[in-house]
């Protein structure tokens, strides 16, 4: 499904992959089966990639609330208001209905291993957000330990990195540790269990709010699409990781001779089937049942 199938209401606003709408205390988000990469969609969808995001994190949300609230509500269908209980078939597995939160301003992001824009900012001159490293690392080695690693959210352009204390001249002390000490806790416990299921956890990203005055847990939770999740048998630092997350079709467009911007290039069968494999297998994996689709 690309789209939410729910016409009677306006939507709040459409993103790159969920669809959102506004019930006055409370939102209803839409988990599509859109893929982007480079910040472009592709016409093309994924099979099952919306139910697959959606359930993985209902599935964290559940497990992880001992450490922090979160804003699940439902992912029922029978839960929610007319119309959307009446497109309970359509927005069975791929929806859930949350309360709004006062965002905090700001991505909180724990590395546990070196890749992405940590590797590049390592590699350049031996530090990640400011914290000087271990020198002799490769990519894809194991840090010391996990490391919280803040960044902005800019509504026009890529999100920058920034040190723990310029985190602190944004939201101020208090709710920068609260974030800090939350990510760390939640991303150890993940980390734990998703290794003992073949997978590693090398780094993910959260986004928090306040209700009633409480840190809550919002958006998503360790899911492919917020997290770099690799199969723990073909570890090897030193290059690139096999991945449970679309990092398939990220390296299929490096291939071409495309410039990243609209038009999309059609994605082939082949590339659609494996990326929407290696969201099952992460399901699966994560959760220990199948993906019954």
């Amino acid at each position: 499904m690309k789209h939410s199938p729910v016409t009677e209401v306006p939507l709040l606003s459409q993103g790159k992959v969920r669809d959102l709408y506004d019930l006055d205390e409370n939102l209803l988000i839409v988990v599509t089966d859109r893929v982007s990469a480079f910040d472009v969609v592709f016409d093309e969808a994924i099979p099952d990639k919306g139910g697959i995001l959606n359930s993985i994190s209902a599935f964290w949300f559940k497990k992880l609330e001992h450490i922090i609230p979160n804003h699940m509500i439902s992912v029922d269908p029978a839960d929610y208001p007319e119309p959307f209980s009446n497109y309970a078939q359509d927005l069975a597995r791929r929806s859930m209905l949350v309360r709004k939160l006062d965002m905090v301003n700001a991505e909180c992001i724990v590395r546990g291993y070196l890749e992405g824009s940590a590797l590049k900012s390592y590699q350049k001159d031996g530090t990640i957000n400011g914290m000087k490293m271990p020198a002799g690392l490769k990519q894809g080695d194991a840090l010391p330990e996990p490391i919280f690693t803040p960044s902005t959210k800019e509504e026009n352009g890529h999100d920058i990195n920034i040190s723990v204390a310029e985190l602190r001249n944004v939201v101020g002390t208090e709710t920068a540790e609260a974030l800090e000490s939350a990510s760390l806790q939640l991303f150890t416990e993940a980390s734990d269990y998703a290794r003992e299921r073949g997978i590693l956890l090398a780094d993910t990203k959260f986004e928090f709010g306040y209700l009633d005055g409480v840190l809550t847990l919002g958006d998503e939770a360790f899911t492919p699409d917020s997290s770099r999740f690799w199969a723990a048998e073909s570890w090897e630092p030193g290059h690139a990781q096999a991945s449970f997350d679309k990092q398939f079709l990220r390296e299929w467009l490096e291939t071409l001779d495309w410039d990243k911007t609209l038009p999309a290039p059609t994605l082939p069968q082949d590339v659609i089937a494996n990326t929407a494999a290696r969201y099952r297998d992460a399901y699966e994996r994560l959760t220990g049942t199948a993906w019954n689709a």
